[in-house]
Order: structure tokens, then C-alpha cells, then sequence
């Protein structure tokens, strides 16, 4: 048996893929020593796709354990994945340590309670429950060594000006208003935004300069979606030299990108970045909204990872059944996504070097635990993995179907992974819900 390979991390894949013609035992922690593994004899010949194989999981929301945030990077390699997108910041907690504001984690990584209804139902139920949680400086090493050593990079994501409530909650003169807040405890857009000053910027600088020392990543996720205006005013505009509020966004983008630049690291902002006038040359974005933003950005010269709502959202509703727990978003069944498309058709040929790949999203306002990851990500995870593995003439719909049921659904039975069966969710994974709609 030899794995012949470019680089290490193509030698990481090679044991993977012997792991996984070893069959289920292989996945056990307690079978994985034993010495009596055979294989026939043959040849396998293999690489990926695209260089950005990833899974944003959103610990902002829900905070996710340590063990847990270790345990989903064990899953990733085990599929092959090699980026894990966290997103640490929110209106609903802030989960990073910066020693030179101890009030992020101190106030902003805790909150009152969460929100058990849906934002499409205006049910305004809370389980008054307090949640938080933080990792530590330490906490955040370990996690990027520990994937460093799967070949998987960490890509942090600081959000700004906009998702910025639990920060504001922390410091309110970071605060548009200046007034008071609490950390959120309802989901959706809060309208409570940074203040455009230098006060704040600073303030993010030294945020940054902290996230460059603990991740080794080269891109720094910044956010910049979804930012309400109206707690801006003209005259704050002015003082910046800015026509309108309207261009606050993107004066945050290019102070805080600048910032992330003189570290010799790359900004990756979402779409909602292209809307905004003197958009950074080198900035990664992300089409979240859908292909079209995507398609654009490719096509004025920026690297896109594509993560289209629409599409690989895995938090979103796997069924119509009424069992189907909290159902929210696309319906997006296993086969849904397993018929993804990274490359836009709307693309041009001489711009397909522009997608790096694509990226599922976990989002975590009804996940509140590792076992609902676990149940909204798989088995479609693994589905998402063959498609930015596996070029697109040999991905195989009835091939994959057969092969999810007999050998890979046992290999993540061995790993523990409480994911939802294809037929349908186990009784013991429901939860009282009502048929699910777009939210």
C-alpha cells in the first residue's frame, strides 16, 4: 500500500481515501490500530477541483463548544474539506477574546435568551434561557493548529459595520447612537451599527491586529452585509467626505481592509460589498445572495468563493414534512445539493480562474447544539464535498445516491454523527414545527 502525492496535503486526501476503502471500522477510534487491514490490489488516481473547499459555521448564534469545533474539523478532513469559515462575531454574541477590550467577552459573548420562533412567523416566543460562550486566546490556537495539521485553514470573520449589536453592547460608544444596549436576543438584521469615526476604526485595527496573531490564515473575513443606514446621519457623511450614509459602508470596507492589507493578508466581504462604491482591488468575495453578485465581481477582476442562499445553505429545510424541525429557508434536499453548480453558466470561460470554489453555510440560529449540526449538515455535507471535489463531467446523481447508503452513511454511523437519514428525520430528531415556508 502506497500514497504517492504533490505535497503534504495531498498526502493527507491519500489516507483518507485508503480510510475510507477500509470500510466503517476505520472511522472507530478504538479499530483504527488494529493491524490486520487489506486492500486488492489497485490504483487510484485523484485531485481536487477547486483550491477552496469550505464550511462556514456560525458561532455566533449558537456558540459551539471547543470538542465540538475540533470534532467538525475531524469531520472536514475526513471529507476532504480544507477551509473552515467561523464566524465569531454577531449581534447575538461576540466569541472572541481580544485582551485589550476584555468587555467583548466579558458582556458581549452572553445573552439573555434566543429567539425559538421564526422571523416569517413573528412569533416573538423566547426560551428564556441565558446562552454564551467564548474561546479563549488559547482556545483559538489550539482550534487553527489542530486544523493546521489536517490541512484545513481557519478563516476568522470580524463583522462590520453592520451584525455588530453584542460589540456595542460590550463598548456603546462604538455605537452609532452612543446609547446603551444589550446583546440581541432576536434573529435577523439589527439596526444598531458602528459610528463612522476613528475611534471605531482604531478600535478594529487593534481587533485585527489580535485576529492576524492567533489565525494563520491569509484571508480575514470583515463581513460588510446587511448594514441598516438609518442610525447615520448626513453630517457624519460629510465629515468623511462621503456624498451620502449610503457610502459608509464601503469607507468601513476600505479603512478596515487597508488595515488587513498591511498584515500582508487578504479581506473577504460578502456580496453586499459590490454594491458600494471604491471597493479595495484583491478583496474575496463571497456571493451569498446568489450567483449573480458572483458573476459580476468575477468579471471586474475579483476571486469569488461561491455560497449562494439558494443553493448550499445547510441550515435551511430539508423536507416539507411537518416533523421537520424549525423549518426555515430553501428547501434544499440531498439532491438538491448534490446537483450544484460552483461555476455560474452565466460565466465566461476566461473567467472560471476567478471562482476559488464554494463554501456551505451553518448557520446557527436554530442549531443550538453540535447534535443539530450535525442533523442540518449531513449527509448533505458530504454531498456538497463531491461537488467541489469531483469535476463536474464524473459527479454521478444515482452513483453517489448508492454509495451514500452503502458504504458512507455506516462510515458516519462509526463516527457518531447524528445526521438525518435520507428518508427522513428519526423520531428522536423532531421537534414540535409547523410546515415550513421561505423565510
Amino acid at each position: 500500500m502506497r500514497a504517492v502525492a504533490g505535497d503534504a496535503a495531498g498526502a493527507s486526501h491519500a489516507a483518507q481515501s485508503l480510510r475510507q476503502l477500509l470500510g466503517p471500522d476505520a472511522f472507530r477510534a478504538a479499530d483504527i490500530h488494529r493491524g490486520d487491514w487489506a486492500l486488492p490490489c489497485g490504483e487510484v488516481v485523484d485531485h481536487p477541483r477547486f483550491p477552496w473547499r469550505g464550511v462556514l459555521l456560525d458561532v455566533a448564534r449558537h456558540f459551539q463548544p471547543k470538542a465540538a469545533v475540533l470534532r467538525f474539523l475531524d469531520l472536514m478532513a475526513a471529507h476532504k474539506l480544507n477551509v473552515l469559515h467561523l464566524h465569531l462575531t454577531d449581534d447575538q454574541g461576540w466569541r472572541l477574546e481580544v485582551p485589550a477590550y476584555p468587555r467583548l467577552t466579558e458582556v458581549g459573548a452572553w445573552r439573555k435568551g434566543s429567539w425559538t420562533g421564526r422571523q416569517v412567523d413573528g412569533d416573538p416566543t423566547h426560551d428564556g434561557r441565558p446562552h454564551g460562550g467564548f474561546y479563549t486566546t488559547a482556545d483559538l490556537r489550539e482550534i487553527v493548529a489542530y486544523a493546521r495539521a489536517r490541512h484545513i485553514t481557519v478563516v476568522p470573520e470580524v463583522d462590520v459595520p453592520g451584525h455588530s449589536q453584542a460589540a456595542i453592547a460590550a463598548y456603546p460608544e462604538l455605537g452609532a447612537t452612543g446609547a446603551p444596549v444589550e446583546v440581541w436576543h432576536a434573529w435577523g438584521v439589527s439596526e444598531h451599527v458602528l459610528a463612522p469615526s476613528r475611534h471605531v476604526i482604531d478600535f478594529y485595527k487593534t481587533v485585527i491586529d489580535h485576529v492576524v496573531d492567533v489565525f494563520d490564515s491569509p484571508v480575514v473575513c470583515l463581513g460588510g452585509d446587511e448594514v441598516p443606514t438609518k442610525q447615520w446621519r448626513p453630517d457624519q457623511a460629510a465629515a468623511l467626505g462621503l456624498d451620502s450614509v449610503d457610502a459608509i459602508p464601503g469607507w468601513f470596507l476600505r479603512e478596515l481592509s487597508a488595515h488587513v492589507a498591511a498584515h500582508g493578508r487578504r479581506t473577504l466581504g460578502w456580496d453586499d460589498v459590490m454594491d458600494h462604491e471604491g471597493l479595495v482591488p484583491g478583496v474575496v468575495i463571497g456571493s451569498w445572495r446568489g450567483e449573480e453578485s458572483g458573476v459580476a465581481a468575477a468579471l471586474a477582476g475579483h476571486d469569488v468563493v461561491m455560497c449562494p442562499e439558494q443553493h448550499v445553505y445547510l441550515d435551511h429545510r430539508q423536507s416539507d414534512h411537518p416533523d421537520e424541525p424549525v423549518p426555515v429557508g430553501y428547501l434544499r434536499t440531498l439532491a438538491d445539493v448534490y446537483a450544484y453548480e460552483p461555476v455560474p453558466d452565466a460565466l465566461p470561460e476566461d473567467a472560471h480562474h476567478r471562482v476559488l470554489g464554494a463554501q456551505a453555510q451553518i448557520w446557527t440560529e436554530h442549531l443550538d447544539s453540535p447534535r443539530r449540526v450535525d442533523y442540518a449538515a449531513f449527509p448533505r455535507l458530504a454531498a456538497f464535498a463531491e461537488v467541489v471535489w469531483t469535476p463536474r463531467a464524473r459527479r454521478d446523481p444515482a452513483g453517489f445516491a448508492a454509495r451514500l447508503v452503502e458504504h458512507h452513511l455506516p462510515r458516519l454511523d462509526a463516527l457518531g454523527v447524528e445526521y438525518r437519514p435520507p428518508g427522513g428525520p428519526r423520531p428522536w430528531q423532531t421537534r414540535p414545527g409547523v410546515p415550513g415556508r421561505q423565510r
